[in-house]
């Protein structure tokens, strides 16, 4: 039997991870796999990034944390193209980013593959197909069995939607443990999941849980990051939901 703790999502909101990183030492877990967006809207990118390059903890870049490594490259062009708050986060982001923290970003995969007790697990961020792909309760079951022919998982782990869910399609289980730092259901708890196999037989448990909110507002507050991203954190929705976009 293993037993991993899932996290994903962080995004540089270190009172969240600091939170979880303290319940899983109570679970006897394995390992700590984390699904990448380490970093974004909150105020604390290198913290969060020091904290999970510990051993012990086996991590995916996310399509955040890339999109960050290119804003030299790419400052201009969003400028005209993303919604100034979005540009602001990945300036800051960017600005607030040791060089040693770029460099452990840089150094991580998009994608890992474990094996455990017989299963095959595929840590992704968004999908097998894509690194941005929003996959949540509502996706179909077909397109659930899209994605199993392009790999051959057992088990599928994936991020980036920040909506937790358990899903099977054929003999192929997705585990999406929420968002630590930047819930988008309207439940700003932190989110992660505990995952047990053993040979046959899986179980998943998803875990929210309270933290200290009030720091990670003030400190958004006193970083001078637009207001929006502290009601985020406040009401547990995201940006184009506290615009009144969604």
């Amino acid at each position: 039997m293993k037993r991993f703790a899932v996290i994903s999502d962080v995004h540089a909101n270190l009172p969240a991870l600091e939170a979880v990183l303290d319940r899983i030492k109570q679970q006897e877990v394995n390992a700590i796999l984390n699904l990448g967006d380490f970093i974004g809207y909150g105020a604390f990118p290198g913290q969060v990034i020091e904290r999970l390059g510990h051993p012990g903890i086996i991590s995916i870049i996310g399509n955040y944390d890339e999109k960050v490594l290119r804003w030299e490259e790419k400052r201009e062009a969003w400028k005209t193209r993303k919604a100034p708050q979005k540009w602001l986060a990945f300036d800051w982001a960017f600005r607030n980013l040791s060089e040693s923290n770029k460099k452990f970003l840089q150094a991580l995969p998009r994608k890992r593959h474990i094996s455990a007790e017989g299963w095959r697990i595929l840590m992704v961020h968004g999908s097998p197909e894509s690194h941005s792909e929003h996959l949540g309760p509502a996706t179909p079951e077909e397109r659930f069995l899209e994605l199993n022919r392009m790999t051959h998982a057992s088990l599928v782990l994936c991020g980036h939607s920040h909506l937790p869910f358990v899903r099977q399609a054929d003999a192929t289980w997705y585990v999406n443990p929420g968002s630590v730092g930047r819930p988008d259901d309207g439940d700003p708890r932190a989110s992660f999941a505990v995952i047990q196999v053993e040979v046959g037989n899986i179980q998943v448990e998803h875990i929210r849980l309270e933290y200290d909110v009030e720091r990670t507002v003030t400190a958004i507050r006193q970083a001078g990051l637009p207001e929006e991203f502290a009601q985020m954190a406040i009401l547990g929705k995201n940006l184009g939901a506290i615009q009144g976009e969604d």
